[in-house]
């Protein structure tokens, strides 16, 4: 599953079972840092970032089967950044919330 809103593009939503190799493949191909985790009922567990991806592909242990769950462990908190300025002047701008 990979999710991109049309309101927040930047918000990737993946399933935790994808594998890291993947993972890594989408963040680069979007551009993005981070990815938000869902589990099978697309439910929120957490959030991973290139970085912490990269030190677990570069560990010994490391095999293309590896997934994002195998690597991160129990649930963590899900971590949102805060928007750009370009997202924000795109939220006010936009014509839902004009007001008269």
């Amino acid at each position: 599953m990979l999710r991109i809103g049309h309101l927040d593009a930047i918000e990737l939503r993946v399933f935790d079972d994808m594998t890291v190799e993947v993972a890594l493949s989408i963040m680069a191909g979007a551009g993005v840092e981070h990815l938000l985790l869902c589990d099978g009922d697309d439910e929120r567990t957490g959030s991973v970032t290139r970085a912490e991806l990269a030190v677990h592909r570069g560990s010994s242990a490391y095999t293309d089967r590896v997934r994002l769950r195998d690597v991160l462990g129990a649930p963590r908190p899900v971590v949102i950044p805060a928007p750009s300025l370009f997202e924000a002047s795109c939220a006010v701008s936009s014509p839902g919330s004009r007001s008269n």
